[in-house]
């Protein structure tokens, strides 16, 4: 089975204003929130179609998460969070951009990994690392998903030019099987921070911090 990896760019604040914020929220994040759970339940219906059952709804994860818990002991309980958490970060974030298909992601960036770390490019900075990595440290726990999938990895905007030219600069004595892959994250990771610098120097109500990465 392939696994799709894609990403797009928020602020993480506004992302996190709305978990634990038990609808004490602005007009704005109302309707935003609406959406949201419009979204849910459109994938419950989906997931509902195809037999899949993960013993918590999409919708009703949503609503643990603007609660603030993430408590349900359900065995795939981290797949509807997930989902919930990526429903909150899509109504925050830009439009989303493809990374990428693989048939085993984990594995592939894993060696990409093992590659890198061995023409020393510094740990923080391995894609596997970023890809995998879950949502930032500040916001709630969320349980892993059951067989991995779905799940969120982020980078934060300021690291990603450092992250593109620690891949330049080793991309000539890398195995030939990993070079295009990583060119080409190289190449998004470059355009998304000249982006952010603009944005940050030029426009004032640009707050976007945050790569957020979805992998299905």
């Amino acid at each position: 089975m392939s696994h799709n990896i894609s990403y797009s760019t928020a602020d993480k604040a506004d992302v996190l204003a709305f978990l634990g914020s038990k609808g004490d929220l602005t007009p704005d994040q109302l309707r935003r929130l609406e959406g949201m759970r419009r979204d849910a339940r459109a994938q419950q219906a989906d997931l509902d179609r195809q037999g899949v059952d993960w013993g918590l709804s999409v919708p009703d994860a949503l609503e643990h998460l603007i609660a603030g818990h993430t408590d349900s002991d359900a065995d795939c309980a981290g797949n509807a969070y997930h989902s919930a958490l990526q429903h909150v970060i899509d109504h925050n974030a830009s439009d989303p951009y493809q990374l990428g298909t693989y048939s085993k992601p984990s594995t592939f960036f894993g060696l990409v990994d093992d590659e890198m770390r061995r023409l020393g490019v510094p740990a923080d900075l391995l894609p596997h690392g970023f890809l995998y990595d879950g949502p930032p440290a500040d916001f709630p726990f969320i349980p892993c998903s059951m067989d991995g999938y779905p799940a969120i990895g982020h980078l934060p905007l300021a690291r990603a030019k450092a992250a593109a030219d620690a891949y330049r600069a080793v991309l000539d004595r890398m195995d030939p099987d990993f070079r295009y892959d990583v060119q080409e994250l190289a190449e998004k990771l470059e355009f998304e921070h000249g982006e952010w610098e603009r944005a940050t120097r030029d426009i004032d109500w640009y707050t976007q911090d945050t790569l957020f990465f979805r992998l299905v």
